[in-house]
């Protein structure tokens, strides 16, 4: 008996020191200008986070899109309007300048091979990048078509910059090839994840919930363990 005791002690410590899942979220994330955003979504792949309003009379979407990188490296939130794919992404790319300072600019996306600032078919403005805690985050706002309901968006994360101005090519690992989907705009329980065969659904704050039932689990068997 307290053999178990001692096992359930410290099971208890070993869950409280190091959750079972990821416990950043999007609901748990403090941004500067929060207040902004009234959706948000994890995103399935390369432990990214997505944080929009969509303004249906103006037809603007504002955004702050989050993800991990390294010090040397970049991020990048897109909107595709003819596919779902890479070639076609109107693209905002965000990475760190020599002197530490956040460079984010527009990349219309045409070549696998080449990346190069130009203009995209979005007007964009707030346009403005962050680095902290290992989180690069980009912030802005685009002016969509009218009665644009559904966007095809995209998600990417690079190691490099090459000579402080264009992104080094990323990652082919599944993560990186199935970091696109769907942003329902005016749907803002889910999103549609371009994953198989792009059918499958991740809820808003997708995690969280089942989260809580694991760790509800766990504490239960410790309880008992533990009497």
């Amino acid at each position: 008996m307290a053999f178990l005791r001692f096992f359930g002690y410290s099971l208890l410590v070993l869950h409280i020191a190091f959750p079972i899942s990821h416990s950043l979220t999007c609901t748990s994330q403090n941004l500067t200008n929060n207040s902004l955003y009234k959706n948000c979504i994890d995103l399935p792949t390369l432990n990214s986070y997505l944080h929009w309003t969509y303004h249906l009379s103006k037809s603007s979407l504002s955004i702050a899109f989050l993800s991990s990188a390294s010090p040397n490296g970049w991020i990048s939130w897109a909107i595709n309007p003819s596919s779902a794919g890479m070639i076609g992404a109107q693209s905002l790319i965000a990475f760190r300048q020599s002197d530490g300072s956040m460079s984010v600019n527009t990349y219309n996306i045409s070549s696998y091979e080449t990346v190069a600032r130009s203009e995209i078919l979005f007007n964009v403005s707030d346009l403005n990048a962050e680095y902290s805690d290992g989180m690069m985050r980009i912030l802005a706002t685009l002016a969509l078509p009218e009665n644009t309901k559904v966007v095809n968006q995209a998600w990417q994360v690079g190691g490099s910059v090459i000579d402080g101005e264009t992104p080094g090519k990323h990652d082919l690992e599944d993560a990186n090839l199935n970091a696109k989907g769907k942003l329902h705009l005016l749907d803002h329980a889910k999103v549609n994840a371009a994953s198989g065969d792009g059918n499958g659904t991740i809820e808003k704050h997708s995690g969280s919930s089942g989260n809580s039932g694991r760790n509800v689990a766990i504490f239960v068997m410790l309880y008992c363990i533990l009497m």
